[in-house]
């Protein structure tokens, strides 16, 4: 299947476009943001069969190039996933509108009044793999923060994901705000994406999504700051006074929901204590799921069809229905494996014990721990951001789940009356 014809405009003429929007963007009023994100979210339930026709073809091509049935599901808009999206971002419109939050002030003893005040990054190059869900939730996000985007997806979406950039442009021109606020690449040549990064003078922020190729590719390239969302590579550890139902519950939800995303679980720990007890149960429960389990030599004991782990297994993101499990003495053990094979994405414990659960969330240094719940929870979404840009496993200047303040940084504001510097 042949992809759209669609002319493409260069590189630096989008960044310039934006580039020149900035100014009005940043100033835009939190009465004309939101207007749009109605506008948006009421267009997207009103396009819902030709968003989902163009989603058909693009699915229909993946299939044809073989896609894994995982992948295929992020690369899925079907239509309660499209009026999830209008919910999303109709959430975003009811956030609080982050540009111009005063996030400290001060009175110096010369009089000076001192406040530190949030403000946008600039001109956003995002891009991105698969979902094309990003494209809704990365231009909502960027908008309502004051940051014009460019937003360039894969070409297993480029359908859908040009059908999800019509209506971005036509509610931006109904709302009167500038056209070129969200700018859709039209292109699927990855030698563009080159020409991109090296478009420094114009573009304030990179934020590649997708995989570690991808990642590491323009971490090498780039000519300005990128905000990294690596790979997902997340426990669970079952402690050995961890509730044996809740453990089963929260590994199968962890594993099985939606393998393929992030915030699915990769890495199955457990305690030897607890292991008589609940791995026979969980692993029947898990591969009646279908789960692939891949395991260390005490846990690969009497569980049919189960195969030995690799080393490599445990520091891989498999992004499908395959579990690494590994039977540890300790808890001190478990930490030391999420140490050494862990990608500081989301890590769980279940446990009953206060002492365990605080040991672990003090030691586990990943952008999100969880005590008693799924790893599916470190999500924008879930964590009451409405949406999310990525989930940054940096330290900085943003971690965790990226939603509007992590897509502004701040300005002083110095107000005088008439001071002077002795």
């Amino acid at each position: 299947m042949t992809q759209p014809a669609v002319a493409q405009t260069p590189p630096r003429t989008l960044a310039l476009q934006a580039r020149s929007t900035a100014p009005a963007v940043a100033t835009i009023s939190t009465a004309e943001k939101n207007r749009w994100l109605q506008l948006l979210a009421g267009a997207l339930r009103a396009a819902v069969d030709s968003v989902v026709s163009a989603n058909q073809q693009d699915l229909a091509a993946a299939r044809q190039s073989g896609m894994s049935e995982a992948l295929l599901d992020r690369l899925r808009l079907d239509e309660p996933r499209i009026r999830a999206l209008a919910a999303a971002v109709e959430q975003i419109c009811a956030l609080p509108d982050p540009v111009g939050e005063i996030i400290s002030g001060d009175r110096r003893p010369n009089g000076l009044q001192v406040h530190r005040v949030r403000v946008p990054l600039g001109v956003v190059f995002f891009i991105y793999e698969s979902r094309p869900n990003v494209t809704i939730d990365a231009a909502a996000l960027c908008v309502k923060s004051g940051n014009p985007v460019i937003l360039r997806g894969g070409s297993e979406a480029i359908r859908t994901n040009l059908e999800l950039g019509r209506l971005i442009t036509e509610t931006l021109v109904a709302a009167e705000l500038p056209e070129h606020a969200v700018q859709v690449v039209g292109s699927t040549d990855r030698g563009l994406v080159g020409e991109f990064l090296r478009l420094g003078d114009l573009i304030s922020l990179a934020i590649p999504r997708g995989g570690r190729s991808l990642i590491e590719r323009v971490v090498q390239e780039a000519t300005m700051p990128v905000l990294k969302h690596f790979d997902g590579v997340c426990h669970v550890f079952v402690d050995q006074s961890a509730d044996l139902q809740m453990a089963i519950d929260i590994v199968i939800n962890s594993k099985c929901q939606r393998p393929a995303v992030c915030n699915a679980a990769e890495t199955l720990l457990i305690h030897a204590a607890a292991a008589d007890q609940l791995w026979p149960p969980l692993a029947a429960a898990l591969q009646l799921r279908g789960v692939e389990l891949r395991c260390c030599e005490r846990s690969r004991a009497g569980i049919a069809g189960a195969v030995a782990a690799t080393e490599q297994d445990y520091r891989t993101e498999h992004g499908a229905l395959i579990l690494n499990v590994r039977i540890v003495d300790s808890l001190a053990e478990a930490i030391e494996h999420i140490r050494t094979y862990g990608s500081g994405h989301t890590d769980a414990i279940v446990t009953r014990c206060l002492e365990a659960a605080g040991h672990f969330e003090s030691a586990v240094d990943s952008s999100a721990v969880v005590i008693n719940a799924s790893t599916r929870f470190n999500d924008g979404g879930e964590l009451g951001l409405g949406a999310e840009i990525g989930i940054s496993t940096d330290r900085f200047h943003a971690r965790g789940p990226c939603g509007l303040r992590e897509l502004t940084t701040y300005k002083y504001v110095i107000r005088g009356t008439g001071q002077v510097r002795g």
